[in-house]
């Protein structure tokens, strides 16, 4: 599959593009997936047994409750291997933590970090610490896959995405594998408002807006809508909009970006101080470094 081809080949519709996180933003599945998903297989495979509960700290401070909150898994993963080592609690217990110089040296030269770019690395270099990052990434799909459904889009979602079918261009921009991502909003009868989904296997989120979008509209009709640092990011990057889903406060924002925010978007009047108080509130939200 020819992912670049199918961003820089997408035709513009209409005179807007909107952006949409998946996990955490438009469905409520973050608590799920990381709480019940990719914590365990982290704790499994990376032998945190006897420190599970400082582990699992780590694992949740780092993917819900700070500002690395929604990026990449294999960054997350670095990031969380990181705060282990100095976490005096875990070193207490006499834990031999994980070595990461592969994992450091793969995320250096690599920017599409998803299971087939690693599948292809593990193979052409037989290492044992990628094969077990393999290991824990393809568990953490497996457990994703037999818990995770059922699951709707938060409140609001489903009125937005009316409100703007016929004004905008939709994309999913995620890091959560394809997979994943088709088989939720398919499930949601919500695919079909959608020009293309994009996840991990794409690239990051700063080049799926920079190839789906940038260049084929004004930089003022272009929103990127996600619940993490990350996004914000790519919107910054990319010189577009951004409106934050903030944790814990999901519906009030769905709520506002119906009753205030879209209105702004569709007549340019959110660039300012609109945007600027957003953004402001939103980055209040999520700490930096642990407190521990």
């Amino acid at each position: 599959m020819d992912y670049m081809a199918q961003m820089t080949s997408l035709k513009k519709k209409h005179d807007f593009f909107i952006g949409f996180d998946s996990d955490g933003c438009v469905f409520d599945t973050m608590e799920i997936k990381q709480k019940e998903c990719f914590c365990p297989a982290f704790i499994k495979h990376y032998g945190l047994q006897a420190a599970s509960k400082y582990a699992r700290e780590v694992w949740e401070f780092v993917n819900l409750y700070s500002k690395s909150r929604g990026c990449n898994r294999f960054l997350a993963l670095q990031r969380a291997i990181a705060l282990c080592k100095a976490r005096k609690e875990i070193i207490a217990r006499g834990l031999d933590i994980a070595d990461t110089t592969a994992l450091d040296a793969w995320l250096k030269e690599e920017n599409k970090l998803g299971n087939p770019t690693l599948i292809t690395k593990v193979a052409s270099c037989d290492n044992e610490e990628l094969k077990k990052m393999l290991a824990w990434s393809l568990e953490v799909n497996e457990r994703i896959t037999d818990m995770v459904y059922g699951i709707p889009p938060f409140p609001g979602v489903k009125e937005i995405i009316e409100t703007a079918k016929n004004r905008a261009d939709m994309v999913v921009v995620s890091q959560t594998p394809l997979e994943a991502l088709s088989r939720e909003w398919k499930e949601n009868k919500i695919d079909g408002y959608l020009e293309l989904i994009c996840g991990q296997e794409h690239g990051t989120k700063t080049e799926h807006l920079k190839y789906c979008a940038v260049g084929k509209y004004e930089a003022n009709k272009i929103l990127m809508i996600g619940d993490a640092p990350g996004d914000q990011k790519a919107a910054q990057s990319n010189g577009v909009l951004f409106f934050p889903i903030i944790p814990g406060h999901e519906e009030e924002c769905w709520s506002n970006l119906n009753n205030e925010g879209l209105a702004h978007f569709f007549n340019g009047t959110y660039v300012g101080a609109y945007q600027d108080e957003l953004i402001a509130e939103f980055d209040k939200a999520l700490p930096k470094n642990p407190d521990w």
